[in-house]
């Protein structure tokens, strides 16, 4: 008995301890987060003579983040976990206000970026390089300082008047690959059974789960994908290094992993310095002594972007054909950026439900004249793909509806595409992949294997088809399968009503296969290479709008009373979200794992049918 009392008291000891260490830490929050939401906020001021400084160690999202946790998630986690987000427009915004503002004397990039999800893509990354176009056309120095650099990195730096590499840096610019994880093998050993059916011999979704390799065909579409993409990007940094891309591919095959003299010798970079000298040359250009220990004279663009105006969108496009005015004065840019699934989604997710409803207020709000949808999304489920798709065409009824491809744009992400007004992409954005699937897990053998067993009564031959507790039926499967055909017949229909394309046609090209932006347009599945500005500005014009306009976008960031109550839930940075160049090689391979397995959660669809890219198409 005096045990029991003595663990008894020990257990309301630590409870009690427990609960005044949660209550500190909350109030601790509170007030860390008040300082941050309240009225304290400090006041950026643009010197005179600043360069405007993008570090690229970021993750570029589409999307605005629902809530701003770049600093939040530092003051708490010591700055560990996801990278910063920047969203695209913000930094293009930046970029092309820059190029005007009389304040700001150059751009000077540097850091790598740390691509999370489905961000800093290249078609995302081409629209920032458009922007820094224009400050070089303001006759504005553009440097770079590169210690180790990616395809990514030199894409966007290629683009500078000085491009200094470190002495002991190196261009990581191998070309692309695409290297997907295969887990029939691991099915089949811990017992867990796959079931599919398919229309489309490229639709390969699927075969991470039933192969331990690519099929064929899978190999010849991501070939021809690859190399549309990667001729993009090289002719990109051939052109700004005045280089042919025979030059940049000799170089590429012959050093792969390319050393800083050879990169110097090769005309990729202008000089090689370290980066304390660079930075002693940054203060000298900007008025200020070598060697001192304040920095050169300088503006974060996360700071100067809040300086810049954000109410009017890009000038009116002028739209020939069509234009009339709808009466109201706003742009709406709806991100649907993320996996398509059905109900509300995550906010990382596109929910059909969430979606449809956001679609439909906007339709309804008689100030919104024209509704821009971006989609950066590999598809999902096929019934939310068409929750929202339907609300689109009933919008188009009474406003212009413009699609704005990004990064993906594929199955189901096309399938809410299809019906725009106008198209625009990017020449390497991934679309495409009209095709259909079904896929059915069981895990009867595993629960065998652990001893467990199950039985049933059912009132119908099909009520326990949807069990996950044994394979199909072959019935069962054939019943899937009709429904398969089905919505692809749909898929390949909508495609040819929207487009004006002969339905053979559309069903030549769909097949699942992908398609990069270039060869989309080609093939008449997208209107206008152009990324979000072009498709804003054209909204605007088709709309009947002047200068002056203003664009608001959704998802909107919340509100501080809306952020503290849902940061209890879940402001923990999602660490497993990415991989990045500073994590060991076991933590790589285990995020990667962990968030290509994770994908199986999203496999919501009511039907178990779905209209998705192969599952994490990852271009590197």
């Amino acid at each position: 008995m005096k045990n029991f009392f003595t663990s008894l008291l020990g257990s309301l000891v630590a409870l009690v301890i427990f609960s005044l260490g949660a209550m500190l830490c909350s109030f601790l929050l509170i007030v860390v987060i008040a300082s941050l939401g309240g009225g304290g906020k400090k006041k950026i001021t643009v010197e005179k003579g600043s360069y405007l400084v993008l570090d690229m160690s970021v993750n570029i999202t589409d999307a605005p983040p629902h809530i701003d946790r770049n600093i939040i998630a530092g003051a708490l986690a010591g700055g560990g976990g996801a990278p910063p987000v920047l969203q695209l427009r913000e930094a293009t915004r930046a970029l092309r206000s820059a190029a005007s503002d009389r304040r700001i004397a150059g751009v000077f990039l540097h850091g790598r970026f740390a691509p999370a999800d489905y961000g800093t893509g290249y078609a995302a990354l081409k629209e920032i390089r458009e922007a820094l176009q224009a400050v070089k056309a303001a006759q504005k120095p553009v440097i770079a300082f590169l210690d180790s650099a990616s395809v990514r990195e030199m894409y966007l730096a290629s683009l500078a008047d000085e491009i200094v590499l470190d002495p002991y840096g190196e261009l990581l610019m191998p070309g692309l690959a695409s290297e997907p994880a295969f887990f029939a093998g691991a099915f089949e050993k811990f017992g867990v059974g796959v079931q599919v059916t398919r229309v489309g011999k490229y639709k390969s979704a699927i075969e991470p789960y039933t192969r331990t390799d690519m099929s064929p065909e899978s190999r010849e579409q991501m070939q021809k994908l690859l190399g549309d993409i990667w001729d993009e990007l090289r002719g990109g940094v051939a052109a700004a290094r005045g280089l042919t891309t025979a030059d940049v591919q000799k170089i590429v095959d012959t050093e792969g992993l390319i050393r800083p003299e050879s990169a110097l010798d090769a005309g990729l970079v202008t000089r090689l310095a370290y980066r304390d000298e660079i930075i002693d040359e940054m203060k000298i250009r900007t008025g200020r002594a070598a060697g001192e220990n304040e920095p050169f004279l300088q503006i974060a663009l996360a700071d100067y972007v809040t300086t810049v105006p954000v109410s009017a969108g890009p000038s009116p496009a002028p739209v020939k054909t069509g234009t009339a005015k709808t009466g109201g004065s706003r742009v709406a840019v709806v991100y649907a950026e993320g996996v398509i699934v059905d109900g509300h989604g995550a906010p990382n997710e596109i929910g059909g439900e969430r979606f449809a409803r956001e679609i439909r207020r906007l339709r309804q709000d008689e100030d919104i004249a024209a509704i821009v949808l971006r989609v950066n999304s590999p598809g999902g489920s096929a019934s939310a793909s068409e929750h929202i798709q339907r609300e689109l065409r009933v919008a188009a009824h009474t406003k212009p509806v413009i699609v704005s491809m990004g990064t993906y744009a594929a199955s189901g992400g096309y399938w809410i595409s299809a019906y725009g007004n106008r198209i625009f992409a990017g020449p390497g954005t991934i679309t495409g992949s009209i095709g259909v699937f079904g896929v059915q897990f069981d895990i009867q053998r595993l629960s065998n294997n652990l001893g467990v067993t199950y039985d049933s009564v059912k009132t119908g031959k099909f009520a326990d088809a949807i069990t996950i507790t044994r394979p199909k039926t072959e019935e069962e499967l054939a019943v899937v399968q009709r429904m398969v055909d089905w919505i692809y017949d749909e898929f390949v229909g909508k495609v040819a009503d929207a487009r004006g394309i002969a339905r053979e046609r559309v069903h030549e090209i769909a097949q699942g296969r992908v398609w990069s932006g270039a060869e989309a347009l080609r093939l008449g599945l997208v209107d206008e290479i152009g990324g979000l500005d072009d498709a804003i500005a054209y909204a605007a014009g088709k709309a009947g709008l002047k200068s002056g306009y203003k664009v608001t976008e959704y998802p909107r960031k919340k509100e501080f009373a809306e952020v503290l109550a849902e940061l209890f839930q879940d402001i923990a940075p999602n660490a497993d979200a990415r991989t990045s160049v500073t994590d060991g090689a076991v933590d790589q391979a285990i995020a990667r794992l962990k968030a290509e397995l994770s994908a199986i959660n999203q496999f919501n669809d009511p039907k178990g049918i779905y209209a998705r890219l192969p599952l994490e198409l990852m271009v590197r």
